[in-house]
């Protein structure tokens, strides 16, 4: 019987590779990149932004998490925003551990979806109605085919530099004038998609005024980051939200909140609650998992009947409403509505970003900060920027110098220049004081 050749290039396992000097995240890196495109499940996970080798976390605590090397990090990305009460909550892996233990998934109702539904509709009173998904991504992509299913329209506007998620319409950046429609920013995405999606500008509402004067009556909805994360931190003003709902309003089309980042991470009703604007659709994510996949689109119960088996817009999901992702969900819910959660919480997070931005004016960087709830933006530019192109005119160059600074003093950033930081229950104030202890002299650094 004939033997299998040796293979020629082995792949090392980790215990394999513990000589001193070694970095196992190196070694690690090299195995997935055999295996995996990029050697990650996510781009922004691979450095290619920042350069370098990506980290590959082995465990996580608090405000916490070690690498592949045994390296611990102060870390403010938060899995890009779930682990808002810390990692390895104590409540929540309780509340995991007891779901598992009747069974990982059913494809059958259970009442821990009622439960959750129930607890989404009374935090945010424009839902009247919800459905559970498993992602972002398909969150968006449904509540966008509901939108056009109950208004007959096909029209969708985006806002440049707001991210809906990888579904092929939403992949589209902005055209070369006012009425045009938007280009494909991803291969695999045909024109055809790209057509029903206009993208204008963050913050114009003159813009958005014009355009609904002109096709007003093609409009099915605009969906908006109200906001927004994936071009770093940048809020929407009051007058731009007021004139969407406004033109919504006059023209039947529907008003989506995107809040898979804002939402429950800002504020307990979302970004909703702190502007005082009633979306007629809304989408969630990323807390309501409590770091599980869970994701929910919902709004008024008029637009949900919509839905199948009720109406004709088509949606369906085996893991959607999972049972132990439900239940890491709705034991992080129940913590974030202890009495002073949220105070707290931007409390931190504002302490962080005026540190930050004092550490930087005293180094002579031009460098600016904002907060917003548990999220925060960094900003190497001597104002806020307020929309796209003044995000993109921020020296990323900078930015990257002072993360590989903070990345060897133990202080995980988001590995790019256009992402959102976020702050736990678990950064306290000793934490708080040691990233800005680190900041001082990476800006010392950068000046050196």
């Amino acid at each position: 019987m004939a033997t299998a050749a040796p293979n020629p290039d082995p792949i090392p396992k980790i215990s394999e590779t513990r000589e001193a000097n070694v970095s196992h995240n190196d070694t690690l890196f090299a195995r997935a990149q055999r295996s995996t495109p990029g050697g990650v499940n996510s781009p922004v996970r691979a450095f290619r932004s920042v350069g370098g080798t990506p980290r590959f976390i082995t465990r996580a605590e608090g405000a916490h998490f070690w690498d592949a090397d045994g390296k611990r990090y102060i870390d403010y990305i938060g899995s890009w925003g779930p682990a808002i009460v810390g990692h390895a909550h104590p409540d929540v892996i309780r509340a995991v551990q007891a779901a598992a233990e009747n069974g990982l998934s059913f494809g059958a109702p259970t009442e821990g979806e009622i439960l959750m539904a129930e607890e989404i509709c009374k935090l945010v009173p424009s839902i009247e109605q919800v459905r559970l998904v498993s992602s972002g991504t398909e969150a968006v992509m449904s509540a966008l085919r509901v939108a056009r299913g109950a208004t007959g329209r096909d029209l969708v506007i985006k806002f440049e530099g707001c991210y809906h998620g990888h579904a092929d319409s939403m992949l589209v950046k902005a055209g070369s004038g006012l009425l045009t429609f938007g280009n494909p920013t991803s291969s695999g995405v045909p024109e055809d998609f790209a057509k029903h999606t206009m993208v204008l500008d963050y913050n114009d509402s003159n813009q958005l005024s014009e355009v609904f004067g002109q096709m007003g009556d093609r409009i099915a909805a605009v969906i908006v980051e109200p906001v927004a994360g994936n071009m770093n931190l940048l809020r929407a003003t009051p007058e731009f939200l007021q004139t969407m709902r406004q033109q919504c309003t006059k023209h039947g089309a529907i008003l989506m909140f995107d809040e898979v980042m804002s939402g429950f991470r800002v504020a307990l009703g979302g970004a909703q609650a702190l502007y005082g604007i009633r979306p007629d659709m809304t989408v969630l994510g990323k807390v309501i998992g409590g770091g599980l996949p869970v994701a929910a689109f919902g709004g008024r119960a008029d637009l949900m009947k919509h839905l199948a088996p009720l109406g004709s817009v088509y949606q369906a999901g085996t893991l959607s409403g999972n049972p132990v992702a439900v239940a890491a969900g709705m034991s992080t819910l129940k913590i974030i509505q202890q009495p002073g959660f949220y105070e707290q919480l931007g409390a931190q997070t504002k302490k962080l970003t005026d540190g930050l931005s004092a550490v930087a004016k005293d180094a002579g960087e031009a460098f600016c900060a904002d907060a917003i709830g548990g999220m925060f933006g960094l900003y190497f530019s001597a104002q806020l920027p307020e929309n796209y192109a003044q995000m993109m005119a921020c020296d990323k160059q900078r930015f990257n110098l002072f993360f590989h600074a903070m990345l060897d003093a133990g202080v995980y950033l988001a590995p790019s220049a256009f992402e959102a930081g976020f702050v736990s229950a678990m950064h306290t104030d000793a934490v708080i004081d040691a990233t800005i202890a680190a900041g001082r002299d990476a800006f010392a650094k950068l000046n050196g």
